[in-house]
């Protein structure tokens, strides 16, 4: 019973916490998610340029006026186009970008599993090794001591 009671109280405290944070998004939180619309290949936090400096103050305002994360992303998107997110959107054609990496280590790792038990199962077994003959064992073991 104490733990369905200790349960219960920490969902109470977490969740709301959680719903909080994407009602009641930061800037840091968004830097990390929004591109540079003007840098390639930088993100808000990374950029210091003049146009990274205006989509910051626009989440900051947007922020202040009470939009969520995802509202103020949905109105980036609007006004830059998809390209303002850092990760593409897991919808559409943009999926590929999640799913195809997934789909060619899966591929590479099913190739080399399939190519290592075929190496492993097409060996010969070696044949057994005859021992040598004393003649020419002794002369092997003088050249070898000859050279130390």
């Amino acid at each position: 019973m104490r733990r369905l009671a200790l349960v219960a109280l920490v969902a109470l405290v977490v969740v709301p916490a959680a719903l909080a944070s994407e009602a009641r998004p930061t800037l840091e939180d968004l830097e990390s998610e929004i591109m540079c619309p003007v840098c390639p290949g930088e993100t808000l936090e990374q950029s210091s340029s003049p146009a990274a400096q205006q989509v910051e103050r626009f989440i900051a305002i947007r922020i202040r006026a009470g939009d969520s994360k995802q509202e103020i992303k949905d109105r980036l998107v609007d006004q830059y186009g998809p390209r303002i997110l850092a990760a593409p959107p897991k919808e559409g054609f943009d999926l590929l970008a999640w799913l195809l990496p997934l789909v060619g280590a899966l591929g590479a790792a099913l190739v080399l599993g399939f190519a290592a038990w075929r190496w492993s199962r097409g060996r010969e077994p070696l044949p057994p090794v005859a021992p040598l003959d004393p003649e020419l064992e002794r002369r092997v073991d003088r050249e070898l001591a000859r050279l130390d």
